[in-house]
């Protein structure tokens, strides 16, 4: 949800769950809008604790006011990073046209969606299954759908 106040600038960024640090690409982007980069670094890490260690990639939207105080909107890991956590592989396939790596069944395509239903844009559970399956077809998986 967009932020009730009138913003400046927003930007998006993909950080792995609770390991925001100073450090490149963090502070370079931060400081082109004049955020504190320390006080984004604390807001990301506390708003994914749960999720640290998990190894998941959380994208967060952060809105910037004129003040340069700021607002972070988090949103759901990724979608392969969840099916990768979810068949316990590494890696997709690098010919996923023609290398096929395995396949992923209805369950566990119910399963990611439902942890990505809230940034889907699908009305039921079908449609989501069938998102989470285009996904899982271009990393090189056969989906049982």
């Amino acid at each position: 949800m967009a932020p009730k106040k009138p913003f400046v600038s927003k930007f998006k960024i993909q950080l792995a769950a609770g390991a925001a640090t100073p450090a490149p690409p963090v502070g370079p982007i931060l400081g082109q809008y004049g955020v504190n980069i320390q006080q984004f670094c604390v807001a990301y890490n506390d708003g994914t604790a749960e999720m640290k260690g998990s190894g998941l990639v959380v994208p967060v939207i952060c809105y910037v006011f004129e003040d340069k105080s700021f607002e972070l909107e988090f949103k759901t890991p990724l979608t392969s990073a969840l099916i990768k956590k979810e068949l316990g592989i590494k890696k997709g396939s690098g010919k996923p046209n023609t290398e096929k790596i395995g396949k992923i069944t209805r369950k566990q395509l119910e399963s990611v969606a439902s942890q990505k239903m809230q940034d889907l844009n699908a009305n039921d559970m079908d449609a989501a299954v069938k998102i989470v399956a285009g996904t899982a077809k271009r990393m090189g998986l056969e989906p049982e759908v």
